[in-house]
């Protein structure tokens, strides 16, 4: 089973600041704040963010300009692992329902998410400017990726196993091992899975108590039999 995802409890306000910050990728002043979504940060929301390390605001001049740190991006990420704030209410809990979906498909998609929400010159508005829309590049011909077989992603899962588990035989969370092998094509992990199934030395297990699963513990399952599973342990045969 994965562990808790490492992410500090916020107010509503706190985790629209960063999801805004996140999808404009991009410093944002107050008054774009405002404009945008309909609230500014300030106070002790603004602090609280300053002081965890996750957003830079500039105070030299009016209004504060904010933006995301390699911290702040990193917990925007992982947003959606967390429990929404009660009061946050049902906004917020849409909100995170948008996020662990959002973080599914760019998994799926194997695109990050600063990759994914950049700025380009041509998008980003400048002097109050509305945004334009960037022109499509011209189509390219399709990189051929080298084949992967079977035991080359075992082997990999077995050093992403090495690399998290505490002991020989303890329990690994599927959605750690594949974020360890973001750049692994899905349909291929996945085959490998289920035939590691059959090694003495592999177990792999559906979580028991259901309402402990994350999104993204849901979305990592690897399909075999009629259940989903969640969890690895790899150990002497």
């Amino acid at each position: 089973m994965t562990s808790p995802a490492d992410v500090p409890h916020l107010t509503p306000n706190q985790i629209n600041a960063l999801v805004v910050l996140m999808v404009e990728a991009r410093r944002l002043t107050n008054v774009e704040l405002k404009e945008l979504a309909g609230f500014t940060l300030t106070g002790k929301d603004n602090t609280k963010l300053v002081d965890l390390g996750l957003v830079d605001t500039d105070r030299t001049h009016r209004p504060f300009a904010h933006e995301l740190t390699d911290e702040g991006w990193r917990v925007a990420r992982r947003l959606h692992t967390a429990a929404p704030p009660r009061q946050g209410g049902s906004t917020t809990r849409s909100l995170f329902v948008v996020l662990s979906n959002l973080h599914r498909s760019l998994d799926r998609l194997r695109v990050s998410h600063g990759d994914f929400f950049k700025q380009t010159e041509a998008t980003a508005p400048t002097d109050g400017e509305p945004r334009r829309e960037a022109p499509a590049p011209p189509a390219a011909a399709p990189a051929a990726a080298a084949p992967v077989s079977a035991a080359e992603v075992e082997a990999l899962v077995r050093s992403a196993y090495r690399e998290l588990a505490t002991a020989p035989g303890a329990w690994v969370g599927l959605a750690d091992v594949r974020d360890r092998l973001a750049d692994t094509d899905r349909a291929a992990l996945d085959a490998a899975l289920r035939a590691m199934v059959g090694r003495e030395d592999v177990r792999i297990i559906p979580v028991a108590n259901t309402k402990s699963l994350t999104a993204r513990d849901r979305a990592a399952a690897v399909r075999i039999g009629n259940e989903d599973n969640h969890a690895l342990a790899i150990g002497p045969a």
